[in-house]
């Protein structure tokens, strides 16, 4: 059996390039003279919430000014996403956000208020982080294959949460539908952390949700794993099983974090930001402190990287969006 070790490559990808010429809004010999706010689309407690407050600690010592977390949750980040893009482009508002803001958005609401194209510049991919199948004990199963059983005994009774419509929790959980071949209802919350407050509580039956917010849970026997999303096995809990090896081979999927800015950053400015975050990534203290909620430092990438990783992802879910129906006014 082989298990999967978290990846010790470090860094972030540099800037991306700029559309349109823009105004120079600030220039790099005078950033930072004042507090940065990063907007957290998701409310407190959550995972973007979590790697935020993790980052924004680090650069505000690097940067020697202060940056302080703005939670903005609400419609799957778009609130917080919308607020960002609308902020002036002068580096003191920064987005810290889930792959699900800037790519599976588009795909799913009609009347989005932002276009990650047109209004973001991404400046870091930072993280990503394993997605688990976890249920509340009280769901008389123990594996995949027990729970898709009884799923099919149980039509439609199944209630499983995500921390909100159109994210990459609740897409998974409507992927896992089409794969299975099952019915389950979607609950959806204003973030991670109400929904696994219900499931812990018995309230819903299910969740895939990020290991960083689920493991303290899992080891505790407040939540019991039945498969993880990933290629291998983790170290971490070495006994359970992927969803890959438990007959759904191709299911595989991770939770991604990154950094965005109004897409009219100046370029010295975009850098001064990009490099601190850089340099939090490779702190050993930072990585301690990320790896062991889960998290795993993603490689540098350099523009048309970012730009290709972040395609295939959209291109992915743009399948599963397509084939579930999914759409929002």
């Amino acid at each position: 059996m082989k298990l999967f070790t978290r990846r010790s490559a470090l860094g972030v990808i540099g800037s991306s390039s700029i559309i349109g010429t823009g105004v120079r809004f600030a220039r790099a010999a005078d950033y930072p003279v004042r507090t940065i706010k990063m907007i957290v689309p998701y409310p407190a407690g959550g995972p973007t919430d979590i790697m935020g407050r993790v980052v924004a600690d680090f650069m505000s010592r690097d940067l020697k000014q202060s940056v302080i977390v703005d939670n903005r949750p609400g419609a799957n980040g778009s609130v917080g996403a919308d607020a960002t893009a609308k902020a002036e482009p002068d580096g003191y508002t920064i987005l810290m956000t889930a792959g699900s803001v800037l790519v599976q958005n588009p795909l799913i609401y009609k009347r989005l208020t932002y276009d990650p194209s047109r209004d973001f510049r991404i400046l870091a991919l930072l993280t990503d982080v394993p997605v688990v199948m976890v249920v509340h004990p009280s769901v008389p199963v123990k594996t995949v294959a027990e729970f898709v059983a009884y799923a099919k005994q149980n039509p439609g009774k199944i209630n499983f949460g995500s921390a909100g419509i159109g994210g990459t929790l609740h897409l998974t959980g409507e992927r896992f539908k089409y794969t299975a071949g099952i019915e389950m209802t979607h609950v959806p919350y204003k973030g991670t952390a109400p929904a696994l407050a219900d499931l812990l509580a018995g309230q819903i039956h299910v969740i895939f949700d990020t290991l960083s917010t689920s493991i303290p849970h899992i080891k505790s026997g407040g939540l019991r794993a039945l498969g993880m999303a990933t290629q291998q096995r983790l170290s971490d809990l070495p006994d359970v099983p992927t969803i890959a090896e438990s007959g759904y081979p191709d299911f595989v999927i991770s939770v991604w974090f990154g950094v965005a800015a109004p897409i009219k950053i100046s370029d010295d400015v975009a850098k001064l930001v990009a490099d601190s975050m850089q340099r939090a990534m490779q702190d050993a203290q930072v990585r301690e402190q990320l790896e062991k909620l889960g998290y795993v430092v993603q490689p540098p990438r350099d523009p048309a990287t970012l730009k290709a990783y972040v395609d295939t992802d959209r291109a992915a879910w743009a399948k599963v969006v397509t084939a579930q129906k999914i759409a929002i006014e």
